[in-house]
């Protein structure tokens, strides 16, 4: 018998690097799905070997070109709960004057984090969150992906950062 749901959510915020819940409501007012000071590497069954853009169709974007578009275009601008809001909310509709209460509702249930984006595990994209929890994109060929999985953060003058893997597309062969 496997672990229960309170020993998956610790190994799981152990091995993932995002905030707690609890935390978040309570001391940081950040959504459960940001990350601070944190790499999100591209995953171990990834073919990816550069960045690249996801395809997007004009009249219905995908949620990984929406997701891409709004974090290369403003790097360090978002946080993960931000991006992962809007991209949910623009898909649904929302209008603007009911995002807040929308996004309340939103993110009182569990939502997945950026380890399970098609960015990370297709496009060959990590995903760096700086100590504000705001987010940008490496490209998996650049001297900077290369630094960042080594732990060190080259946009800080090398200071450390936590490293974790997007999750895997498949499951492992037992």
């Amino acid at each position: 018998m496997g672990p229960g749901p309170t020993a998956y959510r610790q190994q799981h915020v152990e091995q993932c690097g995002c905030l707690r819940r609890e935390m978040i409501a309570t001391l940081l007012a950040v959504d459960p799905v940001d990350y601070v000071d944190t790499f999100i590497a591209v995953a171990d069954d990834s073919t990816a070997t550069v960045g690249t853009v996801p395809p997007s169709k004009p009249d219905n974007p995908s949620v990984a070109s929406r997701t891409f578009e709004m974090i290369s275009e403003h790097p360090y601008r978002y946080t993960s709960g931000d991006v992962i809001f809007v991209v949910f909310a623009d898909r649904r509709g929302i209008p603007g004057e009911e995002r807040t209460a929308a996004r309340r509702e939103f993110y009182s249930r569990g939502q997945p984090c950026l380890r399970s984006s098609d960015l990370a595990k297709r496009y060959g994209w990590g995903i760096h969150a700086d100590g504000a929890g705001r987010i940008a994109l490496v490209g998996v060929e650049t001297a900077e992906y290369a630094a960042f999985v080594s732990g060190r953060n080259p946009r800080s003058g090398g200071e450390p950062v936590k490293v974790t893997k997007a999750m895997r597309s498949s499951r492992v062969p037992r």
